[in-house]
């Protein structure tokens, strides 16, 4: 699967990218690609997600104590926000580089966008309250019928 390919699912998941709308400095890909890139990069690390990288993400979150807010994404209530500098804390170093490099900011630049789409996409791609199985693709494919 190609990046942007994934990029251009998450960002029509998400009504286009970037809803914060803020200064994106070199960043022209908004939301959708830099989420794509940090889910890139944890497929292609093999985590506990398989070909579905947001159990393992959401796994990794609970882990680094955002369980509250992830939980809050995955169920069918308010979603509570996170910080970029709760996810810098919550993500491996070399997945945030990987990520920030792919989309040509720095790493806490990549963190805070990342903060800006990750609670919207999650409570997306999980409108049953649970993390459904799947590829990724499928999930997304199946939330823009």
């Amino acid at each position: 699967m190609a990046g942007n390919d994934l990029g251009s699912l998450l960002g029509g998941l998400l009504g286009g990218g970037q809803q914060g709308g803020g200064p994106s400095g070199g960043s022209s890909g908004g939301g959708g690609n830099i989420l794509a890139a940090l889910l890139g990069a944890l497929m292609s690390k093999g985590g506990a997600g398989g070909s579905n990288p947001l159990s393992g993400l959401l796994e990794g979150l609970n882990k680094a104590g955002l369980a509250d807010q992830s939980q809050s994404w995955v169920g069918t209530g308010e979603n509570k926000e996170v910080t970029g500098a709760q996810l810098q804390q919550a993500l491996p170093d070399d997945t945030l580089r990987q990520v920030a490099e792919e989309a040509g900011v720095s790493p806490e630049q990549a963190a805070n966008e990342i903060a800006q789409v990750l609670p919207q996409a999650v409570d997306k791609l999980t409108p049953e309250g649970q993390v459904p199985s799947g590829s990724l693709e499928d999930l997304i494919r199946q939330q823009q019928l």
